[in-house]
């Protein structure tokens, strides 16, 4: 997901979406509905990886399409239509973590072709199945990793998660947030001291 989001965002719009964004902005609700499956996917993984909910992430993917459906008059192709989209979902992600301040219940997971994987997994995973000491290691970690991010307020934890789990570039994240890249850097080093600050001995 990391290299879809960072490839996504800053690219123009291609010649074959642009056809379909203007066939739907002139009322054809086929191309509209071809450029909803073109994106779904895309749209579904962000969500579940940036709110770590399935559930939650199939609210955002709805509401997404709809804002898109509703507001896609508007699109004026003087940016990316990725970014555009993507802006819409980390908006809705990003309401929905200050409505719930993260709940504690729900699973750290994220979608692949395989099925869902524990998102902290990718922790030296190999050396974890060798080494059962490595293993408990990697479980405390990943606890640890979990409060942190609670401690995090909503905007620097979706700064930190698009930089670090998304592998945005922090221009990319001060876009999709109407922000400045500078804004984002400085949010980003607030949710990295904090998350260092929580994690200790594990750093």
């Amino acid at each position: 997901m990391a290299q879809d989001a960072a490839g996504t965002v800053g690219a123009r719009v291609s010649p074959q979406v642009d056809s379909l964004i203007r066939a739907a902005q002139a009322g054809d609700q086929d191309a509209f509905e071809q450029l909803v499956r073109t994106y779904d996917q895309s749209v579904l993984r962000l969500a579940i990886n940036l709110l770590r909910s399935t559930e939650d992430a199939r609210d955002v993917y709805q509401e997404a399409f709809l804002k898109v459906y509703r507001n896609l008059h508007a699109f004026r192709f003087d940016c990316s239509f990725h970014t555009w989209l993507y802006r819409i979902v980390t908006n809705i992600c990003l309401d929905q973590l200050r409505k719930r301040k993260v709940r504690k219940e729900e699973s750290p997971t994220i979608e692949t072709q395989d099925g869902p994987i524990d998102r902290m997994d990718t922790f030296q995973e190999e050396a974890a199945h060798a080494d059962p000491e490595r293993s408990l290691w990697n479980r405390q970690l990943k606890q640890r990793i979990e409060t942190a991010l609670e401690d995090l307020t909503p905007r620097e934890r979706m700064v930190f998660e698009l930089r670090h789990y998304q592998g945005l570039r922090l221009r990319n994240i001060g876009e999709l947030l109407g922000t400045t890249e500078e804004a984002a850097k400085n949010c980003l080093f607030r949710a990295t001291q904090k998350m260092r600050a929580v994690l200790g001995d594990f750093t």
